[in-house]
């Protein structure tokens, strides 16, 4: 199965019913992308999706190339390709860190996140979506930005850098942090100017989020942050 389709993929496992507006979940609708964008002879879309949930091996990718959600074939070195597999890295970063016994409310945090990042994938599997049938909407911007305050607003003022480390959840969450960044320039670097803008918009805001998360992790059960020694002694 192609990489870039498993954000829908795995929306549609969780029960899924098809109408006019496009593809619907338990948690929100999937509309097609605009006419025009579905390949010549892609006409059922909810077979061909069945049919690849059915099937994971296919060897459809064994010529470099894989599919996007629209059914357009791309080269898995393509820019586009490129930023979905970096989501799907994130995403699996993250779920590390989630399974860490993290205190609450960080599991719920971020779990929403894991739930926006399949969002991130598949507006990416499906370009030429109109604004109105974006995935990832101001709101999600302000719920991050909300949570920032939130894990933030009880630690000290930084006086120096921060190196990743502490306990193992915070270097973990440093990792996440730190992947973010590159999914965020990955964003940029596809070449879409009708891209939603919000996508690597929202990458930025939950560095941010993962920074302030590192932070109070490192603080656990009585542990402190690692901070760089900027003064140590220099080897001549």
């Amino acid at each position: 199965v192609g990489g870039v389709q498993r954000s829908l993929q795995v929306r549609v496992r969780r029960g899924v019913r098809h109408g006019q507006g496009g593809v619907k979940t338990g948690r929100k609708a999937y509309p097609k992308p605009a006419a025009g964008l579905w390949p010549a002879g892609t006409v059922n879309y909810t077979a061909a999706m069945g049919k690849r949930l059915s099937k994971i091996v296919t060897r459809t990718g064994d010529a470099g190339e894989t599919g996007l959600a629209t059914g357009a074939r791309l080269a898995k070195t393509d820019p586009r390709i490129v930023a979905i597999g970096e989501v799907d890295e994130l995403n699996s970063h993250l779920g590390v860190l989630i399974e860490m016994g993290l205190p609450s409310p960080l599991p719920e945090i971020l779990r929403e996140v894991q739930n926006d990042l399949f969002d991130v994938g598949g507006e990416l599997s499906m370009p030429g979506l109109a604004p109105d049938q974006a995935l990832i909407r101001e709101g999600a911007l302000e719920r991050l930005e909300a949570d920032f305050e939130r894990v933030n607003e009880t630690l000290p003022p930084l006086t120096e850098f921060v190196l990743p480390g502490g306990t193992p959840a915070a270097a973990q969450a440093h990792v996440v942090r730190a992947v973010c960044r590159r999914v965020e320039r990955a964003l940029w670097s596809v070449p879409d100017p009708a891209m939603n803008p919000l996508l690597p918009r929202y990458l930025n805001r939950l560095s941010d989020l993962m920074f302030a998360v590192a932070r109070q992790l490192a603080r656990l059960d009585g542990g402190s942050e690692v901070m760089w020694r900027h003064s140590r002694k220099k080897k001549k």
